[in-house]
Formats: structure tokens, sequence, C-alpha cells
């Protein structure tokens, strides 16, 4: 799909920090049961949603051309007016990197107070993202990852690894222990960090259960594409008992595939948690049984942030006085027995 990652991973020492953040969860008391011994842990901030100083956040993305990246924006403009003292100014979706530098440029001339960034490239918006925090606007990266850790106050990421690790869990748990199951995969771009990471993910789990990649392809996170690279997998693999597919707006094509080639004998599992996908996997009458969630929510909990770092507040649940520097939302795999949890937040392909 079009969460395309930046080229280049930042190598910054401080997700140590963020996972021990991310960990303490749930209300913190400051007393204990006899109220003679005071507690150094502060007590949960439950007057966020409260409205207070008035906050101005620029977006930007890329361009909607992806069901995934039409989302991303979609719900962000949705939670900013969830709050009265949030104004957000949303730039045109462009794929133009030049012109994404100029959107963010405009904004710090504007001077908001805070910025909620998806790049279109990380590393090619990196500069720009630091000029603003330089200028004391509070960045926020979303999914595509600056070079520099001195661009963004905090990032919030997908997890493209933890995807392949709970597409390969399903796989070995509905395997029951075989170890002559046929496994496939269709990936997205393959010279992209995102889609190594996800295969990389995949492949780890599946060696738990003494399993293995048996045929791979890789297409172009469209549906053209998805179409083109099934049909040349189904050609090469005459048997099959599993097939994971990295992305469900490609998955649109691989289904048709697999319709025109007439195959049923396999469980396809899908990646990124589409809303055509989840009514397939709630009717239950297509190869396709599960799909792997990649958050569609990212921007939106960027705008959350936005607001509380610029209105000195914290994240309630926490016991951490500070926004984590780093949020990696989780890949929950979505099946038949759990699919009305997740349908009414994904997104239509």
């Amino acid at each position: 799909m079009s969460t395309i990652h930046s080229r280049r991973r930042r190598a910054f020492a401080m997700a140590g920090a963020f996972a021990a953040a991310t960990l303490v969860l749930g209300a913190c008391t400051n007393s204990s049961s006899d109220g003679n011994t005071s507690s150094s842990v502060a007590k949960s901030n439950t007057d966020n949603d409260k409205s207070g100083k008035k906050v101005v956040i620029g977006f930007s993305a890329p361009a909607a051309d992806h069901g995934w990246m039409g989302a991303i924006t979609k719900a962000a403009v949705a939670q900013a007016k969830e709050y009265d003292d949030v104004e957000l100014k949303v730039a045109e979706g462009t794929n133009d990197v030049n012109l994404q530098i100029s959107q963010v440029e405009t904004f710090i001339n504007d001077k908001v107070d805070a910025i909620v960034l998806l790049p279109f490239d990380g590393a090619a918006m990196t500069a720009v993202a630091r000029k603003a925090m330089d200028a004391g606007i509070t960045v926020i990266n979303v999914d595509r990852e600056f070079d520099s850790p001195f661009a963004a106050r905090t990032t919030v990421l997908g997890d493209n690894y933890g995807m392949g690790v709970s597409a390969g869990t399903f796989v070995c748990d509905d395997a029951k222990g075989g170890k002559d199951k046929i496994v496939t995969e269709i990936a997205g771009i393959d010279s992209l960090p995102l889609t190594q990471e996800r295969s990389k993910g995949f492949s780890d789990a599946l060696k738990k259960c003494g399993l293995k990649v048996n045929n791979r392809v890789a297409a172009e996170f469209t549906v053209e594409s998805g179409e083109k690279a099934a049909s040349n997998l189904l050609q090469a693999a005459p048997k099959i008992d599993y097939l994971w597919n990295h992305d469900d707006d490609q998955g649109v094509g691989v289904l048709a595939a697999i319709k025109n080639a007439d195959r049923k004998e396999f469980t396809m599992i899908g990646g990124a948690g589409s809303a055509n996908v989840m009514r397939d996997i709630q009717a239950d009458n297509t190869v396709l049984k599960a799909t792997v969630i990649y958050p569609s929510t990212q921007a939106a909990d960027g705008v959350k942030l936005a607001r509380l770092l610029v209105q000195g507040k914290a994240m309630s649940d926490l016991s951490e006085i500070e926004v984590p520097r780093q949020l990696k939302l989780s890949a929950p795999v979505v099946t038949k027995d759990n699919v009305a949890t997740y349908l009414k937040s994904a997104f239509e392909s």
C-alpha cells in the first residue's frame, strides 16, 4: 500500500524509553489504602479531553490514491473536529516532495502550534521538519520516519515487522503442527523497508513452527499489480495451503486472480485491514479468512498527541509525565470471531 516508509531508518537509541513508557498502562493511585503512605507516581490526568488553550495544527500527507491513505486523512480531520480547541489546517495531499516541503514552509510562516506530517519521503522531508522544530513548532512524524531524531517531537508508527509476525503466527496456529504445508506470500514493493520488514516478520514466525515460505512474488500495492502477481504465483504453485497478501488494496486484484483460476484449496490472509476484506471475512464465502491490521488511525493519533503536547498535557493512562517520543501501534489479526470489533474503524479499498 501507500504507506511507504522513508528509505533510511534513523538509528537513535530512544526505543527503550518509549517501551518503558508504553507498557505502564492503567490508572495509578497516589496513596496506600490506609492513606498513610504517599506514592511518587502521578495521578492519571482524566481531564485531557476538556477544552483548553486553542491549538492550531497543520496537517500534510501524500495524495489519497490508495484506500489506506485516504482513510489516514479522513481520520485526522474527524479527530480534530472532536475538539473545540483545535483548528486543523489541511494541505492538499501530494506525492510531490517539493510541494510537500512548500506546504510545511507555509505552516512555519503561518506560525502554527504544531504540524502532523506523514511524509511522502521521510528522508527528503527531514530538513524542513527540523526547521519547523527549530522554529518552536511541535512536529508529529507519522508512519514514514525522518532521518533525524531532532526533526520530530514524537513519531507514530504502524508495526510492519509485527504484521508479518501476526500473519505467520496465524498460519502456525491454523496449521496445528503440520510440517508439510505449502505457504506462499504476495508482498508489496520489494525495495521498500516496510515490505522487507513484513516479510522478515512472516518468515521468523513461520520458523517457530517448522514452516517456511515456499513461493513468493512481489506486487506494487495496486489492484492491477496484485492480480498480475497472484496469477503468476498460482501458475507457479499448483498446490497451496496458505497465502499471505501484504496489502488489502492490492488484495482486490489478488482475489480476482484466485477467482479466475478457480482456486479454493487454501486459506488467504490479508494485510492492512480494509472494510471490504473484513466483510468478506464476516461472510465467510471466500478463501480469505483473516487480515492483519495496519492502523489507519496514525494521523488521528498524531492530532491528539499534538494537542496534548501544545497544551502541556501527558497521556492520561501512563505514569510518565511526558508524551513518549515514539508510539508503535499493534498489528492484531482479524478473523470471523472478532471482525465486528474492527469493522467500524476499517477503511474502504
